[in-house]
């Protein structure tokens, strides 16, 4: 039929949102996306407008698909247990950065590492995305176990970890390291957790 897209728009994604996240948004150029997509570049340009366009569907679509499985993690913490939470929060990092069909790191992470050179809308969606994830986490860890301010500044702490742990990532730390620096966080949590108790 003459005008229809002759390709899956999801699958298309899914290849642009990998090359971006394997080679990160500057160092990756039309002809990339070209071959990662296998549209050429007037099809791209069409279907998803111009490179911070179709950046802005990618980030989106790793968001939404990586926010899906930190919500079910945190969930546990509104049923009275943020340790357990907390925990299985950590494992979804984990088990992302230890697949291999996908980059190490996280494409929230690069992202927000480089706003200062994006275009205010891509640096916005970053903080967007990493405040989202704050707030599930500080949702998670008010039970009631910790003081206010205590949430707070255990939530601030494992968003922090949780990012570093991407990069740590990228930059060759071993799973045993990673679980290594979550155990450490974990175990301050424990203890202000019991402290409360």
């Amino acid at each position: 039929m003459a005008g229809k897209k002759q390709f899956d728009v999801d699958i298309a994604l899914d290849a642009a949102m990998i090359q971006f996240w394997r080679a990160g948004y500057a160092d990756t150029s039309l002809d990339d996306l070209s071959a990662a997509t296998g549209l050429n570049r007037s099809s791209i340009y069409s279907s998803f407008g111009d490179k911070d366009a179709l950046y802005l569907r990618c980030l989106d679509r790793y968001a939404v698909r990586y926010g899906v499985r930190y919500e079910e993690a945190l969930s546990v913490g509104a049923s009275g247990e943020p340790l357990r939470a907390i925990r299985a929060f950590f494992d979804v990092t984990l088990q992302r950065i230890a697949d291999p069909d996908v980059p190490d790191g996280c494409l929230v992470a690069q992202t927000a590492m480089v706003t200062p050179v994006r275009g205010p809308t891509i640096a916005a969606r970053a903080v967007e995305a990493v405040c989202l994830q704050r707030a599930r986490l500080l949702s998670a860890l008010s039970t009631g176990e910790l003081s206010e301010g205590d949430a707070e500044n255990h939530t601030t702490h494992i968003t922090a970890v949780n990012q570093s742990l991407a990069v740590m990532s990228r930059a060759g730390a071993s799973q045993g390291q990673l679980r290594t620096i979550v155990d450490i966080s974990m175990g301050a949590l424990q203890q202000a957790l019991a402290g409360r108790g």
